[in-house]
């Protein structure tokens, strides 16, 4: 296949986005977060007894994750639930499990 047959697969907009959610992904416990609430939804609380470090900490990694819009989030009551807000973002939290969380 040369190069006029070849499709246009990326452009700047989406790798500076892919680059963007990798970065944010790229701490430990953004990815640790990210890996435990896959497609479901969670309130910070649920969050930090899975996680197992301190509110505030959290809530600082979820803002950081909002504000890349990884996460989406919903209030019901008095209490805030996160989701993953991007198929495509669910999708690689998948493939990462499959590749680094599963016994081979």
């Amino acid at each position: 296949m040369n190069s006029i047959d070849k499709p246009i697969l990326y452009d700047d907009t989406d790798i500076a986005r892919a680059a963007r959610c990798l970065k944010a992904m790229s701490h430990p416990l953004r990815l640790k977060i990210l890996c435990v609430l896959g497609n479901e939804s969670f309130s910070v609380q649920d969050i930090v007894e899975q996680v197992g470090t301190s509110q505030s900490n959290i809530s600082q990694h979820l803002a950081i994750l909002r504000e890349k819009n990884i996460l989406g989030s919903k209030k019901e009551a008095n209490r805030v639930f996160y989701f993953i807000d991007d198929n495509r973002m669910l999708q690689l939290i998948q493939m990462m499990r499959d590749v680094f969380c599963t016994k081979h």
